[in-house]
This record gives C-alpha cells, sequence and structure tokens, in this order.
C-alpha cells in the first residue's frame, strides 16, 4: 500500500504509487504509526535531489524523524511552496537567493509561507494568464493545470495528460515569487518538468476555455 508523502500542486499530501522525480520535506508530518497528522510542522520547506552523496533511509516515516516527501517535478515542488534545499543543492539554493533578494533561508522562508497559505489554508493569487511563465501552476475545473508553451496541462500523479487552453484572469497556485524564479529561466539540477509534459500532444482532444 503507497504511503501518503506524494505531494500535489495544492501542497496536499496523497498516497500514490507513481514515483516522484524530487524529494523534500516540511518537517515530522506522521506520528509513530505512518499516519499523516499535521500538513505541515515548520515553515522551512525544501525540495531535494532524490539522490546525494549515497545517503539512504532504509525504511521511510520512521518515528520522530522528518516526513519524507516526493514531487513529481520541480514545477510541482514550486507549486506546494518549496524551495530549493540549500545541502544538496546547494548551487540551486544560492542563485534562488540571488534571484529573490533574499539574506538567508528565514528571510525566503517567511515570505514563501505568507504567500502559499492563508487563514483558509491554500492561498491563490489572481493573474492574467499572458503574464505566467512555464512551470506556474493555475487552478481551474477544481483542479490543477501546469501552464506550458500557451496550454494549460492537468496535473495527475503519474504525469500530466489533457491538453488546453486558456486566457484573462486565472487562480495562479504558485506562490509569486516562485513565479518569478520561472520568469527567470530556471534551469535547477533536478528535473523542472516530468517528461509527460513535452510528450506528443494527442493523447487527449484540446479544449478551449474563454
Amino acid at each position: 500500500m503507497p504511503l501518503r508523502n506524494r505531494v500535489t500542486p495544492l501542497g496536499e499530501l496523497i498516497a500514490d504509487p507513481a514515483r516522484g522525480l524530487v524529494y523534500g520535506n516540511r518537517g515530522c508530518l506522521h506520528d509513530d504509526t505512518g499516519e499523516i497528522r499535521r500538513r505541515f510542522a515548520t515553515r522551512r520547506w525544501i525540495a531535494c535531489r532524490l539522490e546525494f552523496k549515497d545517503w539512504h533511509r532504509k525504511a521511510l516515516m520512521q518515528p520522530g524523524k522528518f516526513t519524507e516527501l516526493f514531487f513529481l517535478d520541480e514545477a510541482t515542488a514550486f507549486a506546494a511552496g518549496h524551495r530549493p534545499c540549500a545541502l544538496c543543492r546547494r548551487e540551486d539554493y544560492n542563485r534562488f537567493l540571488e534571484l529573490t533578494g533574499a539574506g538567508g533561508a528565514d528571510e525566503i522562508d517567511v515570505r514563501l509561507h505568507e504567500e502559499r497559505l492563508d487563514a483558509d489554508g491554500r492561498r491563490f493569487h489572481r493573474r492574467s494568464i499572458e503574464e505566467l511563465p512555464d512551470g506556474a501552476f493555475v487552478f481551474r475545473d477544481e483542479e490543477p493545470w501546469l501552464v506550458l508553451g500557451g496550454d494549460l496541462l492537468r496535473w495527475t500523479p503519474a504525469g500530466y495528460t489533457d491538453r488546453a487552453r486558456a486566457g484573462g484572469v486565472v487562480e495562479t497556485i504558485t506562490p509569486p515569487s516562485l513565479v518569478e524564479i520561472l520568469h527567470a529561466a530556471w534551469e535547477p539540477v533536478v528535473p523542472l518538468l516530468h517528461p509527460t509534459a513535452t510528450a506528443p500532444a494527442g493523447r487527449a482532444p484540446r479544449t478551449r476555455y474563454p
């Protein structure tokens, strides 16, 4: 049975057998039985490499340890509000601070926490679709969609599927600071997009939204 440690672009934790390409954490979210009990335990939400220095934890979600989280790709991690790890992705982290103008981890973590959550939970930001870079996520039809090349691609735990067109003002999932990072032609050491994002179109009809 899959663990409930896959993260959606909305920051929600789900159980799904599909494999992700990016790893991360936001503190210890599970109890001693492995059940998820909280959405986050710290403002420090990070995204990491899947492999680093041959480190390996034999069992996931150990009692009292941080909850290992997995994301489809970096775009998903950004949408959820995670930023590069300062340890396993030091070069990405340094460039990230430079692009955001933040003086360190504490400063950017406070900023991102305010951008991703409000009193009711997930915070959305209204923006024109034309202002959004590739890799940003929007919320449409109660689902997260990736912005890519003028299209929207529907997110699933296993990859991207249906394509659609969109215009006008949209509910943006990706926090503003991370949207600006994507505007800067972000090229991380982890995969920015899952391979299904650039797979040949035609698996599903394209729908135009007003």
